[in-house]
């Protein structure tokens, strides 16, 4: 199965978003008593990355939206504008108006 780019950026920020969830549900439950000094640090400081690599992914694919989106006006107004051409061309004029 081929994913193409969007469906590839969607797929990471869903799993990154559900590794932070993951952490934060397992760290304040599961391992509470566990997480002592330098690996409590550690374990929140890596939740917090996954949070935040979720949050830029989140971000790229805005952007990349935006663009595709501006893309596709600029594309549908420039059809618009040849085929308004085309008709002018093809369409007969009024009787009263000469060329």
């Amino acid at each position: 199965m081929v994913l193409d780019a969007t469906a590839r950026r969607r797929l990471l920020g869903t799993l990154v978003l559900l590794a932070a969830l993951g952490m934060l549900i397992g760290g304040e439950t599961i391992l509470k008593e566990k997480l002592h000094n330098l690996v409590f640090i550690i374990y929140w400081l890596v939740c917090f990355c996954c949070t935040g690599l979720a949050i830029l992914v989140a971000m790229l694919d805005a952007r990349a939206l935006r663009r595709r989106t501006h893309q596709e006006q600029h594309e549908l107004f420039e059809a618009t504008l040849k085929q308004i051409e085309t008709e002018a061309k093809t369409r007969p004029l009024p009787p009263d108006r000469k060329r």
